[in-house]
């Protein structure tokens, strides 16, 4: 999903750099390469590309990630995604949002 992109400026997440310990768990389980750890500690390698799925808030052992569902929905970001590579997805009524 390197190639996914969400929509420039929107993101919530919030990433405390004095309370991270540079474990990198956010990297491993971010799957937008939205992390990555520079001199011990997680920065941003690509906020834009967050799509506020929570994974790295969730696994982070020190909460030093912080997301709150903001315009998107995770969920319905990443069939339309699937959908537009041509992976069939059921897209569903309404929103399909999370």
């Amino acid at each position: 999903m390197k190639d996914f992109r969400y929509i420039d400026g929107v993101a919530s997440i919030a990433l405390e750099a004095k309370t991270c310990v540079g474990c990198g768990v956010c990297v491993q389980v971010c799957p937008h390469q939205v992390f990555t750890v520079q001199k011990g500690k997680a920065v941003f390698a690509d906020r834009n590309a967050c799509i506020e799925c929570g994974a790295c808030a969730k696994n982070c052992p020190v909460d030093a990630i912080l997301v709150t569902p903001g315009v998107g929905c995770a969920s319905l970001m990443i069939k339309r995604w699937l959908h537009e590579k041509g992976i069939p997805v059921r897209l569903g009524g309404g929103t399909g949002c999370c």
